[in-house]
């Protein structure tokens, strides 16, 4: 299964908000000012409102936590989360046409603050991924030392870590165990 682009990069920006977030001990918080909020929303492309305060970096921050229980949730749960995000903005889908995304759907207006865009884009990505089956899609990183999250929008759904750092980075690990294994035999 394919998901639509729009779907997709809601998807992506949706980890990769909940990764800015401290998962194990030590880790730095990755959104902390508004600087770091700015940066967010360069690297996803967010369009519309910006407040550029920190009450904006609050609101996001808040969200985090909310976002990060859809890779644990099962069907009913998962689906309650979607529908308490919609409603909560009072979503109400539209047809837009900007940058280079063409046609897609936006649920909110364009001057709705962006932790509420934010959680909206989530909620219809996660429907999506939800309605096609494909909650098995949505998963943490199988690094020994990493939490984080990712989507896996590989074919044949075999993506295991978060990034290449993490799969070379076990990778390099195996070999030295099996190099280690075949010095001692």
């Amino acid at each position: 299964m394919q998901f639509t682009h729009d779907t997709e990069i809601a998807l992506q920006s949706a980890a990769g908000l909940v990764n800015t977030a401290v998962r194990r001990p030590g880790d730095a918080d990755e959104l902390s000012t508004v600087a770091d909020l700015d940066d967010y929303v360069r690297v996803w492309r967010w369009s519309g409102r910006r407040d550029r305060d920190r009450a904006e970096v609050d609101l996001v921050r808040a969200l985090r936590p909310r976002l990060a229980q859809f890779w644990e949730l099962d069907e009913v749960p998962f689906a309650d989360l979607c529908n308490a995000l919609l409603e909560e903005a009072r979503a109400l889908p539209r047809l837009v046409n900007h940058d280079d995304y063409g046609w897609h759907l936006h649920a909110t207006s364009d001057d709705a603050p962006l932790a509420q865009r934010m959680a909206v884009e989530a909620a219809m990505a996660m429907g999506d991924v939800l309605r096609a089956g494909e909650l098995r899609r949505l998963r943490t990183c199988e690094a020994d030392d990493c939490e984080r999250v990712h989507v896996d929008l590989s074919r044949n759904r075999s993506r295991r870590f978060c990034s290449t750092t993490c799969g070379n980075r076990m990778a390099a690990a195996a070999y030295r165990e099996r190099q280690a294994t075949a010095a001692t035999d």
